[in-house]
């Protein structure tokens, strides 16, 4: 039998969101089992050539939902809930990813590094679930008042970001760069705000260009994805000398033009969710393709229990960070729930430490434990959490006065 490309990875992956959409559930689960069915653990029908380029669609789908946050975000509403954000983008990933780490060693049989890198892959709340239910908040009103929607966009990105970035310093760990791990430790701070202000000047530059060569929106739309790929890029390449994190730089680009010239950025971002439609399919799609089923199966409940045990963690450093302020019981309680759901992160980098063992010639089980939990953790909080925090803002959140 001939093995699958793009193409019908494409149609199964479209039938399946379709079905699931029509249960009631996210799509992305449907897109996940269309990887695991049709992957090496399942009919084993993928050209091989397209899993060798799942890491580069990977981290195309994460730049692409990035860029919509910041096309999303004014700085009005970023000051008006600034101090918070930060504190819901630090605290609950923090309290999540060391309560795993703690528990996946005698749950899982994993050593100390190695259940650190499973916490700081399950410790960032998801993108794909929790952006758009955001942007349908705003454009409804509810809970804008407060600055509840953007508070939650805002501390979910910078929450992945931070949790992406702690991921990168264990994989260094892992290959045994600790030199180069401990000068990025001192760096942090340093990079994140040199992503800022080069993803602000360029995003002000952009918007010069644009009105000098006026570009249509197709074009914007092409250059904003290939310089924020470029960007991630050159955090690769000059980490070594400069601390820079390029993901900050991509979303600080998309706020400068919302900010400066908002009808350019509404345009651009609509051409970004259509191009999400593919990023999302490609990525969930590749993620299940490269389960191992047997020790997602013999994981299960231990697996089940980790997962549990960070959410608790997570929901109560989620409360923590919302004591003393304006929200009442009910939108606390929302928030809680809009933290809980995983997936693009998870898909994104939840196949790296496999990778890295399995370049590294060494032991490669802890990699498969890590992406089935992984996996795992998007089968189960991906549609819980996003039916629960759609319930919530249906009944929690006061459309704001218009």
């Amino acid at each position: 039998m001939p093995l699958l490309g793009l193409a019908e990875l494409v149609i199964l992956g479209l039938l399946a969101d379709g079905l699931f959409r029509r249960l009631g559930l996210p799509g992305l689960i449907g897109m996940l089992l269309v990887g695991v069915a049709l992957g090496s653990s399942g009919l084993g029908l993928l050209d091989p050539r397209l899993l060798a380029l799942s890491g580069d669609l990977r981290q195309m789908a994460l730049i692409v939902i990035l860029l919509r946050v910041g096309f999303s975000l004014p700085l009005a509403t970023l000051r008006q809930v600034g101090g918070r954000v930060l504190l819901l983008a630090l605290i609950p990933a923090s309290c999540e990813g060391l309560m795993i780490t703690v528990v996946a060693q005698p749950l899982l049989g994993l050593s100390l590094l190695e259940a650190a890198l499973l916490g700081s892959v399950l410790a960032a709340v998801s993108p794909a679930v929790v952006v758009p239910l955001m942007l349908r908040l705003t454009e409804e009103r509810r809970g804008t008042a407060k600055g509840i929607p953007a508070m939650v966009m805002a501390a979910a990105s910078l929450d992945d970001i931070a949790v992406i970035v702690v991921n990168g310093l264990l994989l260094g760990l892992l290959v045994q760069r600790q030199g180069a791990v401990a000068g990025q430790l001192v760096g942090l701070p340093l990079g994140l705000l040199l992503g800022a202000a080069v993803g602000a000047a360029l995003g002000w530059g952009l918007i010069r260009w644009f009105e000098r060569f006026r570009p249509n929106t197709n074009r914007q739309v092409l250059i904003v994805l290939a310089l924020a790929l470029l960007l991630l890029r050159l955090q690769d390449h000059i980490n070594g000398m400069v601390p820079f994190t390029g993901l900050v730089a991509a979303i600080a680009l998309g706020v400068v033009i919302l900010e400066l010239r908002e009808e350019t950025a509404h345009p651009i971002a609509a051409k970004l969710a259509s191009i999400w439609v593919f990023a999302e399919l490609v990525l969930f799609t590749l993620v299940g393709a490269q389960l191992n089923l047997a020790v997602a199966w013999s994981s299960g409940l231990a697996g089940l229990a980790v997962l549990a045990l960070g959410l608790i963690a997570r929901s109560a450093g989620t409360l923590a960070c919302l004591a003393r302020s304006p929200l009442s019981a009910g939108e606390r309680l929302f928030v809680v729930a809009a933290y809980m759901p995983k997936a693009t992160v998870q898909a994104a980098i939840g196949a790296l430490p496999l990778m890295v063992m399995r370049a590294a010639g060494g032991p490669s089980a802890a990699g498969d434990v890590i992406l089935a939990v992984a996996v795992l953790s998007i089968v189960t909080t991906a549609p819980l959490g996003a039916w629960l925090s759609a319930y919530l803002a249906d009944r929690v959140l006061e459309p704001a006065a218009a």
